[in-house]
């Protein structure tokens, strides 16, 4: 018996290489976070960056477009007080103080030519500081020499305001008017954004801190501590200046726009990078401990888990030698006791063989017995026939306790394959005559009491125009159960103190078909539009609690459309919430002998002068089907394969068959090829002419196989003779 051991060679290889493999682990771990940190900072940082640029950016344009509008205002006031006071040359007072009031100014000055102050008013009693600089600028004058020009220029006030000043020539040379609006520090600080506001209270991602540096001061920031300083007070700024163009921690070209690695202290270390602006620079940097803030924690978590997995890996390898160990043990009593259990079931098989050849003799015997049983009465009774030919009576009976047999004979085959299919769980449909109006009043009957119960009322329509035909041929027990589930439906989701109406109308009526449609209505719940085009899916119904309130299963409407589809009609549905449904059946029905009791039943034309393709490759069948279609006054031409009958076909002119008799089953093509061979030829009748199927395969799929095919009708063998002509008579016409 083989076993495993463990040696201390094996466990020291075995921990050797499990820590090998955690470093390997660990350091793959930190690489991948590290480089994943990195990259976040990057982004976060430089997303920080953005932003607060856009806002600078957003503030010059603000402050700019803000200048412009004011700059607009004063040259306005300039050229209206110019044209208010005219060519005078020393107006009054009065009429100074007027423009300054009209025009909303803070101060007027009139000056001649050369710059010389004629006369003045200001609001504030007193010129401000500064302007008389400004009256000396050589653009100012330069406007009594051109008078559509313009002279505009904001200064600057000592205690922090604005002064906005505007100078034209007055008319026919005259002088130069120069106005003033002056904008208090209050009232700047009061309504304009200034850029030390954008970063107030502003938070970052990664907790970094934000800079704006205007000249070498900084005028902006998150940490209100550095607000005023000046960079080469800050160590970080000195050196994210410095580093542009260096290599990135990550191993990149260093550009503006890249991340920087700064050394603080030793072992302390920043990363942030650098923005320019139009008249300043942005500096957004953190912390180590704030850039890698994943990579500590996920290399404890992965040890962790690391940890772990060797626990659980030992562990389950453990218990596996343990286990190894059990099942070697037990494994000599397993064996011995399997050979027994072997020999055992190989004497069941052996026994389970031989009953199940005794039940297939079993079987055997009794069919050949149950088919040899009519089989010798029709071989005696040709024997009986043979002996005493001149005995017509006793001859002619003979013939009919044959027929007798041979019926009896092809019944028992046919129940035989019947069970083959009920086996293989397909639903077959019978044919037999029935009454609509009973096949109702029995429907009618199971559901009225239970819609009584439900407080529901019945109202059922029919009259003798309505059911022309009331014997047809169907499946009662499927017909059944389409009108019960139904009105199960409808009972089920109706309202208490509801209706359901039914009605029946004949569509239309004919010697072989008539069509009748059943309306049945109710005033019930309704079903919204995207239900109703789901209703004949398996297992849908409109509410989720549907099962649970109406006690139902989602497969009541497949069904019905399943059968409906199977006895080759349909089925609609029409319907509204909370005003009902209406269900429209259509089916199609062969009318059964008695249907009409006030008309006489025609009886079935001949085939008198019919000329028939007869396709069979057994010769005896041929010869037989050829005879009892020529007694019956048919002209016959027998062809021994379906190739033969395509070539027969395609030689003879149109016009020459009235009709195709087609074996499936034939050698070199059968049936179903030449029949789609002889619909595919380039011919006018090749589409038109009645091609029967004669064969053995009698089940409605095979007929389903042939009608696929293209072909007009399928007859089960042995051929009855009035089937066959009663289906010609139908395909062909009289």
């Amino acid at each position: 018996m083989q076993t495993i051991e463990p040696t201390k060679t094996h466990t020291k290889r075995r921990v050797l290489l499990w820590l090998l493999a955690g470093v390997v682990l660990l350091a793959a771990v930190f690489v991948a976070t590290a480089q994943a940190d990195l990259s976040h900072a990057q982004q976060s940082l430089s997303s920080a960056a953005d932003y607060v640029w856009s806002q600078c950016a957003r503030y010059d344009r603000i402050e700019l477009a803000t200048q412009t509008k004011s700059l607009m205002r004063v040259i306005q006031s300039c050229k209206q007080s110019a044209y208010d006071l005219g060519t005078e040359s020393d107006p009054p007072s009065s009429a100074l103080q007027s423009c300054v009031e009209t025009n909303y100014l803070s101060g007027i000055f009139l000056l001649d030519t050369s710059g010389r102050v004629l006369s003045q008013y200001h609001e504030s009693g007193q010129m401000p500081d500064g302007i008389g600089e400004a009256l000396a600028s050589p653009a100012l004058l330069d406007t009594a020499a051109h008078p559509e020009k313009r002279y505009a220029i904001r200064l600057d006030c000592a205690d922090g305001g604005k002064l906005d000043l505007a100078a034209t020539a007055r008319p026919e040379g005259a002088g130069i008017v120069v106005v003033y609006y002056q904008t208090p520090a209050e009232h700047i600080n009061s309504f304009n954004l200034s850029i030390a506001s954008l970063l107030s209270g502003y938070k970052t991602e990664n907790n970094s801190t934000v800079v704006v540096v205007h000249g070498k001061t900084i005028i902006a920031s998150n940490d209100e501590f550095l607000i005023g300083s000046e960079t080469d007070a800050v160590p970080i700024l000195q050196q994210l200046s410095q580093q542009s163009g260096n290599t990135s921690p990550m191993g990149i070209h260093q550009t503006d726009t890249d991340l920087q690695c700064i050394k603080q202290d030793g072992s302390s270390r920043y990363f942030g990078l650098m923005r320019p602006g139009r008249n300043f620079y942005i500096y957004n940097f953190a912390s180590q401990y704030n850039v890698f803030y994943y990579m500590p924690r996920a290399m404890i978590f992965t040890l962790v888990l690391y940890l772990i997995a060797v626990g659980a890996v030992n562990g389950l390898r453990l218990w596996a030698i343990q286990r190894y160990r059990e099942k070697q043990l037990a494994s000599q009593q397993e064996y011995a006791r399997q050979l027994q259990e072997k020999n055992r079931q190989l004497s069941a098989a052996v026994e389970q063989a031989d009953r199940a050849n005794a039940a297939k003799t079993s079987f055997l015997s009794r069919m050949s017995h149950d088919i040899r049983t009519p089989l010798n009465g029709i071989i005696g009774l040709l024997e009986i026939n043979a002996a005493h030919p001149d005995d017509a009576a006793l001859v002619s009976a003979n013939r009919s306790k044959m027929r007798t047999a041979a019926g009896h004979l092809l019944s028992l085959i046919n129940d035989v394959l019947q069970m083959s299919k009920l086996e293989s769980g397909q639903v077959v449909l019978s044919h037999e005559p029935l009454s609509l109006s009973q096949l109702a009043a029995d429907v009618l009957a199971i559901v009225s009491q239970r819609a009584s119960d439900s407080g529901i009322t019945m109202e059922y329509t029919s009259s003798p125009d309505s059911l022309p035909a009331d014997r047809v041929y169907g499946s009662p027990v499927h017909l059944r159960q389409i009108f019960l589930n139904i009105y199960s439906n409808c009972i089920k989701y109706n309202k208490p103190g509801g209706k359901i109406c039914s009605q029946v109308d004949c569509l239309s009526s004919g010697s072989d078909t008539v069509t009748y449609r059943w309306t049945i209505s109710d005033t019930g719940i309704g079903m919204s539009p995207d239900f109703l085009s789901r209703i004949f899916d398996p297992f849908t119904q409109e509410h989720s609690d549907a099962r649970s309130v109406y006690q139902g299963t989602g497969l009541g409407m497949p069904i019905v459309k399943s059968l409906v589809e199977k006895m080759h009609g349909t089925i609609e549905i029409h319907s509204q919430e909370g005003v009902g449904t209406t269900f429209l059946i259509t089916l199609p029905f062969q009318p059964a002998p008695g249907s009409d009791p006030r008309s006489p039943v025609a009886p079935t034309p001949g085939i008198r002068g019919y000329k028939l393709l007869l396709a069979e490759d057994n010769e005896l069948n041929a010869d037989i089907a050829r005879v009892l279609l020529e007694d019956a006054g048919a002209s016959v031409t027998v062809v021994a394969d379906g190739k033969q009958a395509l070539e027969r076909f395609r030689q003879d002119p149109p016009g020459t068959y009235d009709a195709l008799l087609m074996d499936m089953m034939m050698p070199v093509m059968d049936g179903l090829s030449a029949t789609r061979a002889i619909r595919a030829l380039d011919r006018p009748d090749a589409k038109t002419i009645p091609i029967i199927a004669t064969t053995a395969n009698a089940f409605t799929d095979d007929a389903e196989k042939c009608l696929r095919a293209g072909m007009n009708a399928h007859l089960p063998k042995p051929l009855q003779m009035q089937s066959v002509i009663e289906t010609l008579v139908r395909c062909c016409g009289s």
